[in-house]
């Protein structure tokens, strides 16, 4: 069988790093990417290929670390590295926190939390190689077109590695090899452990370097071998802020890509940003602006965007979602939502329905068939089937101190800027007229109004707005109205002929 179905003895994640250059009070591999956080990601990618054992160790901000880990890979064995600094320690450490359960045998995958583009595929084959050449060590490598900084890869004329030249301790002729280390290694754990028995904190850094294994390995016999990969971004780690975004972009676009492939239509893949989260069927359309996060998925022939941010938000088959910002909602098949629309979490659209521009909803259920078209909020809230809600409707569903929830049935029209006082319900086929303040349950088929008769207070502007706009022009019209002239808005004359 192949490593990648039988799977690595362990698999050894390195989170302790302090991140100091990520400035923040996050910890770096918390920091998230693709709607994961780094740590989030290579964890999948250790899982990809199926360890007997998986184990992360950790040092900074180790309590938030391990929570994260709590939620995320419950299952991980978490390690907290010591005070003694370098990777070869901290392997050390998780090494022998796993043989405590019983001896590791066979390959060990080391690698690190903060590198979120590295697959499965990738490590898997770093193992098969490993184990295919019965390797004592095999390191992932890769060619860039500026190594400065990284530890250069010395091969002897057979290919195999001699051993890792750091940067700042290579010759001008080293520092001309591109070729350099990934510090992602497939390990012989009898080989691994014994090593690192030997290795030492004797250098100018006073670190327990893994690096110092390949050397002691290769002394000892052990062919070292490296896996070389074309794909440097897979092997890419974020240590600031410009990194994360560079990684970020990068992970985007693979999404985004990748979905194309799949028969999503993406108009601009540019300013389209999807999570590795998200699920979406074919003939999706996504348009301009668009992001949707967590787990958010989206039905065959559904349109969603222009500018548009959805949040665990499920889009029924062939809906349509403008121009909308959307969390924790349902959007049933065929049903339209925005322009300018803001679902709050616990929004249910029914089938067909429509929920328009410039209105909110939270926790309401709306039937299928119902329309809530324009200027208004609907919370805490059932709505049945085929109902039509006028312009301005809002559910007044708060007494200051409680939240209260009102039951609208099927069929029901109601005017322009009716207002349910909640605790209210509104019978199937009842009516409200325009203005109407709903405090009373309304039964099914009643015509609900209770504006009073219009009085007009006749002159009030003139009499209290002395000299307004409002108060020049209406009497001017009323003067007109009346076939004389307007006192109050034509200037006077003095027997000279001035104006006065």
């Amino acid at each position: 069988m192949s490593p990648a179905a039988t799977g690595p003895a362990a698999v050894i994640v390195l989170a302790a790093g302090a991140g100091t250059r990520m400035k923040s009070r996050t910890p770096k591999i918390l920091h998230p990417i693709g709607g994961k956080s780094m740590v989030g990601h290579a964890l999948d990618a250790a899982r990809g290929i199926s360890p007997d054992r998986l184990a992360v160790l950790v040092r900074h901000q180790r309590d938030l670390v391990a929570a994260h880990l709590a939620d995320i890979a419950a299952d991980v064995l978490v390690v907290d590295q010591d005070e003694v600094p370098g990777t070869g320690r901290a392997v050390e450490q998780g090494l022998e926190a796993l043989d405590k359960q019983g001896t590791v045998d066979g390959t060990v995958v080391v690698t690190y939390g903060d590198v979120p583009l590295l697959t499965s595929t990738l490590l898997a084959e770093l193992v098969a190689e490993h184990e295919a050449g019965g390797n004592a060590v095999t390191v992932l490598t890769t060619v860039l077109d500026d190594a400065t900084g990284y530890g250069r890869i010395l091969r002897a004329e057979d290919g195999s590695v001699l051993g890792i030249r750091e940067h700042k301790d290579a010759s001008e002729d080293e520092r001309a090899i591109r070729e350099i280390n990934s510090g992602i290694y497939a390990f012989d754990a009898a080989v691994l452990r014994d090593a690192l028995a030997h290795v030492t904190t004797d250098n100018a850094q006073g670190e327990k370097y893994l690096t110092d294994v390949l050397a002691i390995a290769r002394k000892d016999g052990g062919h070292v071998a490296a896996v070389v990969t074309g794909d440097r971004w897979q092997v890419e780690g974020a240590n600031d802020r410009v990194q994360l975004a560079a990684l970020g972009a990068e992970h985007n676009r693979r999404i985004v890509e990748a979905w194309m492939r799949a028969g999503v239509t993406v108009v601009d893949p540019a300013t389209t940003w999807i999570d590795s989260t998200v699920t979406l069927d074919e003939d999706v359309r996504l348009l301009p602006n668009t992001q949707l996060h967590g787990s958010t998925t989206v039905a065959r022939d559904a349109v969603v965007g222009p500018d548009t941010t959805l949040t665990d938000v499920q889009v029924g088959e062939g809906a349509k979602v403008t121009r909308t910002h959307g969390s924790g909602s349902t959007i049933g098949a065929r049903a339209s939502v925005g322009p300018f629309t803001y679902l709050r979490p616990g929004t249910v659209l029914g089938e067909t329905g429509k929920i328009g521009a410039f209105y909110e909803t939270k926790n309401v259920t709306i039937g299928r068939g119902s329309k809530l078209s324009h200027l208004g909020y609907a919370g805490d809230a059932e709505i049945g089937e085929d109902t039509n809600i006028g312009c301005g409707n809002i559910t007044a569903n708060y007494d200051g101190e409680k939240k209260h929830r009102t039951v609208i049935g099927s069929g029901v029209r109601t005017g322009s800027n009716t207002v349910f006082v909640a605790p209210v319900s509104v019978g199937d086929g009842a009516y409200s007229g325009a203005g109407t303040v709903i405090r009373k349950d309304v039964p099914a088929g009643a015509l609900a109004v209770n504006a009073a008769g219009q009085r007009n207070a006749e002159g009030w502007v003139i009499a209290n707005r002395p000299g307004s706009n409002s108060a020049l022009l209406a009497a001017a019209r009323l003067a007109q109205d009346a076939g004389t002239p307007d006192s109050s808005s034509t200037p006077a004359t003095t027997e000279e002929g001035t104006q006065a």
